[in-house]
């Protein structure tokens, strides 16, 4: 089904497009015959796990993104972050700054390194780490701070990178939902910090399924996270299993990790990589048609970037406003009552159990997030999703809000 290509949006055809649409669920990923072809290729190839597909698409990742950094394909981005704060000496003792808005992942792997994740607030607008809020949180045992571009929406890296370069403090970006995200021209994962992860995981504004990919300009860094992701073992068992002379020998040089991609996951990512311009064109302009749709409406609507700076849309986040005439969980049953699949992103993590207990969190330190929390909810934003289909979306909000 062509979209309205004459109001400037992208072609697009789906392969559901003549399958009546029972249900939007929020999230839906983009898999076409190219990933399915590319899949059995790899398939009858005889090699499936990491091997010369994964180095392929490392390749292409970095040569997307340009700027002389290296690409390490990972089974998931909570793996990239293990990693990543690995690899530049998080320890013990060590404290690393995250936003209480984020997934648990961000935090957890702090606590694998038997650091102390210090849990901020986040800005009222782009809720985006506030960069006010890491200068109060810097102690003398602050070691690192991870910005998590929330949405898709960068962060202000440059107030971030300064405050860390004063401060001499490492800086890893989780870059899950930022993917092709640009901030003053320059794509994330070129912008200076020491280290990003990027998610490919299936509600990702591209997939492998499970997966993600740490970029960094550190030739050591970038040596010891491959080497980490493999065991700690020296040689990639892809060099030793095609080596046309004995190369069994290998040497386990750390107590590293399982963390590797896939072949059959990387055929996958390759193939969304040559997609993705086009992904991000479908989701700035479904993003325009809830901007439009949704005006007047009691809805605090997403943060927008500056000029010369882009959204990678991974999610639409809506709040209600004061008075509204409904609250924010009611609408989401309701929403479901008519076949609308939402969710919350996210519970910020000072409200659970563990995080809350175990690093005595009080929600009154979190002003921003506790208040967001209790209206946001994120709306269908996916790249099969139809004009049609966020008219429904559209249609449905109005009828419940206005």
């Amino acid at each position: 089904m062509a979209e309205q290509a004459q109001t400037g949006a992208p072609l697009h055809t789906d392969p559901l497009d003549n399958i009546p649409r029972t249900f939007l669920p929020f999230a839906l990923p983009d898999i076409g015959d190219e990933e399915i072809r590319a899949v059995e290729t790899c398939l009858r190839s005889g090699w499936v796990t990491t091997g010369p597909t994964t180095r392929r698409f490392e390749q292409e990742f970095r040569a997307y993104l340009g700027d002389d950094v290296e690409a390490i394909s990972v089974n998931s981005a909570t793996a990239g972050l293990h990693l990543a704060l690995e690899s530049v000496g998080v320890g013990p003792g060590d404290e690393v700054i995250v936003p209480t808005l984020t997934f648990t992942a961000t935090a957890e792997v702090v606590r694998y390194l038997g650091a102390r994740p210090v849990f901020v607030d986040v800005d009222p607008v782009t809720l985006n780490l506030s960069p006010a809020a890491i200068a109060a949180a810097i102690t003398p045992r602050t070691r690192a701070v991870m910005p998590v571009h929330y949405a898709g929406l960068a962060c202000d890296m440059d107030a971030i990178l300064a405050l860390a370069a004063r401060h001499g403090l490492r800086v890893i970006e989780d870059a899950a939902h930022a993917f092709p995200t640009r901030l003053d021209g320059k794509l994330v994962g070129t912008l200076g910090s020491d280290i990003t992860v990027f998610s490919f995981y299936a509600n990702k504004t591209m997939t492998t399924g499970e997966g993600g990919m740490i970029v960094t300009r550190d030739a050591a860094l970038a040596a010891r996270m491959r080497c980490m992701r493999l065991h700690g073992i020296s040689r990639d068992a892809f060099d030793r299993y095609t080596s046309r002379v004995p190369a069994w020998f290998y040497e386990v040089v750390a107590a590293g990790f399982k963390y590797n991609l896939t072949d059959i996951a990387s055929a996958i990512g390759i193939e969304q990589l040559r997609k993705i311009d086009r992904f991000q064109q479908r989701r700035c302009w479904l993003a325009q048609r809830y901007d439009e749709g949704l005006a007047g409406l009691p809805l605090q609507l997403p943060a927008h970037p500056a000029f010369g700076s882009t959204h990678a849309w991974h999610l639409y986040v809506v709040r209600l406003h004061d008075g509204a005439l409904i609250g924010r969980d009611e609408l989401i049953n309701a929403l479901a009552e008519r076949g609308i699949g939402t969710s919350v992103h996210f519970i910020p993590l000072h409200r659970q159990p563990y995080w809350r207990e175990s690093c005595g969190l009080d929600p009154d330190a979190f002003p921003v997030a506790e208040a967001s929390f209790a209206t946001m909810l994120s709306l269908p934003l996916y790249t099969r999703m139809l004009d049609a289909d966020q008219d429904r979306v559209i249609t449905a909000l109005h009828e419940l809000l206005s």
